[in-house]
């Protein structure tokens, strides 16, 4: 018998590729193995799995040979008779062999290759349940129609019936929303955390964006960068793209690209709400002055290469009312009132440094933090109550007590009454004269038992501020006031009046007034105080011994600088902040969830600085 093989293949393009054979023999075998007369190379086909046969009186005869059934005419059998002149179609895997044979020809199969879902339709009409339900069209139009009137319009509805409110930072009217959550394009920010459940606080109007009207409800203390026509002039131009694009936000409803929200973007989960890229203020920073003509300060774009030199802020004349801020590049010299060599003091070889080993306060030389020591958060407190402002107003560091810090060395003592000692007041010239008024006129012994000086001082003693052989008679308050007197060892005197007085000291509490500075973070793992005070070589109380711009470039570079153990990449906002001139925003400046109860030292400090 002969039959007839017909191969259909098709290419990536759909072209049809037909291919034809012919076998004379009487019987054919179909399977995966190569050997078969009909190769099919498919995993659903067994190695040898059907047997085509002459079975007389024109019929084939077709049987399972591995036991697994075939396909024939959509039934699965193990073997079936077959009439070539009638037709049939066997099915293996995804090929389908349609056997036939006209009048006269050989049996003709033909080979062809189904897609592998075809007829996967069919097969679930079967299943009672699919073929209940709507169509998959149906269905997603129906949900959507669903999502459109429960999740959006019923908020909507609430918001429109509910009582009316102008603002609602209190939560006061929370819950008169219903679904409002499913308008949320994401988590609020950490200063906006509590106001998650209660949208109608910020969003007065509906589909209008948050106005700043509505921002100032909370913040009407805010203080701004400059006044908002100020900065409009001082903005770049937008680009036509840009101002297409303000037009129809502000038409909308938008404010303008000075408004709050066009730098505060909410809905971007629990950061925090600042806009501290650097870009952020290079965009107007880099060329300000030309936009500003009358702008009293140097363009700045990136700390690494374009900043201005630091303007500190200190006293330049003596007894001056008001600071003034210089700039480092002008070689500046403070007028503080005080006579105070550093290199003397923190020399370990000097006489400082011996008087220091000797005393039990010290035991050994003078450092830095035996002078100067930081706020502690009951003295902190004290000053911003007693002379207002922000506790960031007053730096880091508490002003250097004399009884503290000064009069281990430099004594007062004066006189003593039976076990005790007798001090001059420290601090006003008027309790000076009061106190070396009452002294006794008549002759008295040295108020301690130890040598005169020069000479040795017993460990641990005091001395008196009488040097000399014992007096016989009063201090007189013209001599105190010398420049050889107790006073003029520290203080520069003067006259006031036509009387003998001392110049005022006076120190800024904090001498760059427009940047953060935080010591913490320079402790002694970072620097020494040396290594950014250059006190071992300051040999005159004129010296202005801050950091200039140079000195802190040693560690901190731009924004793109890469980051090592000795450089910091260092943005605009880590020392500057838009709202809060003397320092940057810190979360825990506010009260957020997390940041402790309200009766702490920290929680006092923290509405101290709101």
């Amino acid at each position: 018998m002969a039959f007839l093989i017909r191969t259909i293949d098709f290419t990536a393009a759909g072209r049809e590729i037909v291919r034809d054979r012919t076998i004379e023999q009487s019987e054919l075998t179909i399977g995966r193995a190569a050997e078969n007369d009909i190769h099919l190379p498919d995993l659903a086909v067994e190695q040898r799995h059907v047997r085509l046969f002459e079975a007389g009186d024109g019929m084939l005869g077709a049987e399972s040979i591995g036991g697994l059934g075939f396909g024939i005419n959509g039934r699965t059998e193990k073997s079936a008779s077959i009439d070539p002149s009638v037709g049939a179609e066997l099915a293996l895997g995804s090929a389908r062999l349609v056997i036939s044979r006209e009048a006269g020809a050989p049996v003709q199969i033909t080979i062809k290759q189904v897609e592998k879902d075809e007829g996967a339709a069919d097969a679930l009409v079967g299943f009672e349940l699919a073929s209940a339900l709507p169509s998959k069209r149906t269905m997603a139009w129906t949900f959507a129609a669903l999502i459109l009137v429960l999740l959006l319009s019923v908020p909507i509805v609430t918001h429109l019936t509910r009582d009316p409110v102008e603002n609602d930072p209190e939560n006061l009217t929370k819950g008169q929303v219903a679904l409002d959550s499913t308008w949320s394009t994401g988590e609020l920010s950490l200063a906006h955390h509590e106001l998650e459940e209660n949208c109608e606080a910020c969003h007065v109007t509906p589909f209008v964006s948050v106005q700043d009207e509505t921002c100032l409800t909370c913040h009407e203390e805010l203080g701004e960068h400059a006044e908002m026509p100020r900065l409009a002039n001082g903005m770049p131009p937008l680009s036509t793209g840009d101002a297409i694009q303000w037009n129809i936000a502000q038409t909308l409803g938008k404010e303008g690209p000075l408004g709050c929200v066009s730098c505060h973007s909410e809905h971007e989960g629990p950061i925090k709400l600042e806009a501290s890229d650097q870009q952020f203020c290079a965009d107007c920073h880099t060329d300000l002055d030309a936009r500003l003509t009358d702008v009293s300060f140097g363009n700045a774009a990136d700390f690494g290469d374009k900043h201005p030199q630091f303007r500190p802020q200190f006293f330049t004349a003596y007894s001056a009312d008001k600071p003034k801020r210089i700039s480092f590049s002008n070689k500046p010299v403070e007028r503080s009132g005080l006579i105070f060599p550093h290199d003397v003091h923190v020399d370990e070889n000097s006489g400082v440094a011996r008087m220091a080993i000797s005393l039990d306060q010290y035991g050994e030389p003078l450092e830095c933090s035996d002078c100067h020591s930081e706020w502690s958060d009951e003295a902190l407190i004290v000053k911003v109550t007693e002379q207002g402002g922000k506790p960031s107003d007053f730096g880091d560091f508490a002003p250097v007590n004399m009884e503290e810090s000064c009069e281990a060395c430099h004594s007062l003592v004066f006189d003593r009454a039976g076990p005790n000692f007798r001090n001059l007041r420290h601090g006003d010239v008027d309790d000076l004269m009061a106190d070396l008024a009452t002294m006794n006129r008549g002759p008295r012994q040295p108020v301690t038992a130890v040598r005169d000086r020069p000479g040795h001082f017993g460990r641990g003693g005091r001395y008196s501020v009488n040097f000399g052989r014992p007096m016989s008679a009063y201090i007189a308050v013209n001599r105190a006031l010398e420049k050889t007197g107790v006073c003029g060892e520290c203080h520069i005197p003067t006259t006031t009046n036509g009387r003998r007085d001392l110049i005022p000291v006076n120190l800024p509490h904090r001498f760059l007034m427009k940047g953060a500075f935080n010591h913490a973070a320079h402790d002694d793992d970072v620097a020494e105080c040396v290594d950014c005070h250059a006190t071992d070589t300051s040999d005159e109380a004129s010296d202005l011994l801050i950091p200039d711009l140079d000195s802190c470039r040693d560690c901190h570079l731009g924004e793109s600088a890469v980051e090592t153990e000795e450089i910091v990449p260092s943005s605009c906002a880590m020392c500057h902040g838009y709202h809060t001139p003397t320092a940057p925003w810190r979360p825990e400046d506010h009260d957020l969830p997390g940041n402790g109860g309200n009766d702490t030292v920290a929680a006092i400090l923290s509405s101290l600085r709101r």
